[in-house]
């Protein structure tokens, strides 16, 4: 068989699999978990700010280009509060706020990974939610890096240089390594989401497939969609001040989309997989 027939036979399974597991509702059921962490994990952000002597209209502008285009400006006025000055308490109500919010959001997932995979959860209540809430820590560490890095990277490197006064070379150096760290970063945190999430045993072999779409689909969606949103998509018009809220649900529910699809990937390769190891065994 030839690459380009075993890319449309995983193409059709996918396709098959997408349909029956009705990919859309479980998408959407993670987009409303998603939405509700949103806020916290904002608070956990911008509170770390001040201490690196960030400016607000710098943060504002730099999560526009991160979130889809209107949903910044929706969170302008908290990001001034937040941003002005260090607010040790609200550091710590960001950190438990946005552990237990979106580890609802990740226990949403374990479960659609479960419908992906066929099977029954069978571990117990306390074990699922410490496992949301390990793999929500993972995750957060992972956007903290994969944002913070390319984002406010200039700024975070201007700030070192100030205080140490690095050499050309180095700083050149820190350009590079802030994009390689946020790839390998969000690609380790993706494959423990799919190697832990279902309640399975799968080989971290057969989930690379469906990390590395993930990864790729979400970056091409997200920026297609805030290309959409800038050009075609008038949402504020329509809504009003909830256009950004709208368009950041969307994004949500996109995003929960593309992390089943990449399950859905993985199921197939494993199954493949299993079946080849039989046949041979």
């Amino acid at each position: 068989m030839t690459i380009v027939n075993k890319i449309k036979d995983y193409a059709k399974e996918v396709f098959a699999e997408f349909q029956k597991d009705n990919i859309p509702l479980l998408g959407a059921a993670q987009a409303y978990y998603y939405l509700l962490a949103i806020v916290p994990m904002l608070i956990l952000l911008l509170s770390i700010l001040p201490y690196l002597n960030i400016e607000a209209e710098a943060a504002i502008s730099a999560m526009g280009n991160v979130l889809p285009q209107g949903t910044a400006e929706v969170f302008r006025e908290n990001i001034i509060n937040i941003v002005e000055k260090p607010k040790g308490g609200l550091l710590t109500i960001g950190i438990l706020g946005t552990i237990w919010s979106a580890s609802s959001g990740i226990n949403a997932f374990i479960q659609s990974a479960n419908l992906a995979y066929h099977v029954e959860e069978t571990r117990s209540f306390i074990k699922v939610r410490l496992l949301s809430i390990a793999l929500t820590i993972g995750m957060i560490i992972a956007i903290v890096v994969a944002l913070a890095l390319p984002v406010f990277g200039d700024v975070i490197i201007e700030f070192i240089n100030r205080a140490v006064n690095l050499p050309s070379e180095t700083i050149i150096l820190f350009q590079l390594l802030r994009w390689v760290i946020s790839v390998l970063v969000m690609g380790a945190i993706l494959l423990s989401l799919y190697r832990f999430a279902p309640n399975k045993s799968i080989p971290f072999k057969h989930i690379w497939p469906g990390a590395i779409l993930t990864a790729v689909l979400w970056q091409l969606i997200s920026l297609a969609f805030s290309f959409y949103v800038s050009n075609f998509g008038n949402y504020s018009a329509t809504y009003g001040s909830l256009g950004g809220i709208i368009v950041l649900m969307l994004w949500f529910f996109l995003t929960g989309m593309i992390l089943m699809i990449g399950a859905e990937v993985n199921v197939i390769h494993h199954r493949k997989r299993t079946e080849d190891k039989r046949k041979t065994a």
